[in-house]
């Protein structure tokens, strides 16, 4: 006579690392989870699921069948703040402290790796003698001169080129041909 589907929309599902699975009928902030279970970080469950041609493509890979319409559904998961609050029809997992360090120190590898990797495309210069570094900035000072002359003699050419031509400055009022009436 009821609807069972109604009473799992109702319910946090919060699921252990040894298979055991408890079910929440209130929301409930994550730092009490994390206080009657020591050592675990709580996780939010987000599945995808796929049916695009490249989840067709994964699945064929997976399996000699063709399986073209098979969906493919991907499983990722958030680690949540103590201060977020587990929300009502949600599925949330308890992953120890152990397995997200892991995860962390893989990830900062990783990072480090591809830091590395980028780093030897580009060529790092060594510490620049003072010497060096005061004859550098002589070159670039001496640069920005010429710079500045070019400038300046192109802007003098073009006055003496237009020195027969009046440079527009806009429209203003000559007042030379109106007489004052009682002087």
């Amino acid at each position: 006579m009821g609807n069972c589907q109604a009473i799992d929309s109702a319910t946090l599902v919060i699921q252990h690392p040894n298979g055991r699975v408890d079910k929440l009928y209130w929301p409930v902030s994550a730092s009490e989870i994390m206080k009657m279970n020591p050592g675990h970080y709580v996780a939010l469950l987000l599945t995808t699921t796929l049916y695009s041609s490249t989840a067709a493509a994964a699945a064929k890979n997976s399996a000699s069948v063709d399986n073209s319409n098979t969906p493919l559904r991907i499983t990722r998961i958030k680690l949540l703040r103590p201060t977020d609050t587990l929300a009502l029809g949600h599925v949330y997992r308890l992953v120890a402290s152990k397995e997200v360090m892991k995860g962390l120190w893989a990830k900062k590898q990783a990072k480090m790796k591809q830091q590395q990797l980028e780093g030897a495309d580009k060529i790092m210069p060594e510490k620049i003698s003072p010497e060096f570094e005061a004859e550098i900035r002589k070159t670039e000072m001496e640069k920005t001169e010429k710079v500045k002359h070019e400038r300046q003699r192109l802007r003098n050419n073009n006055t003496a080129v237009n020195s027969g031509v009046s440079k527009s400055r806009g429209w203003q009022p000559s007042l030379k041909a109106i007489s004052e009436a009682g002087s």
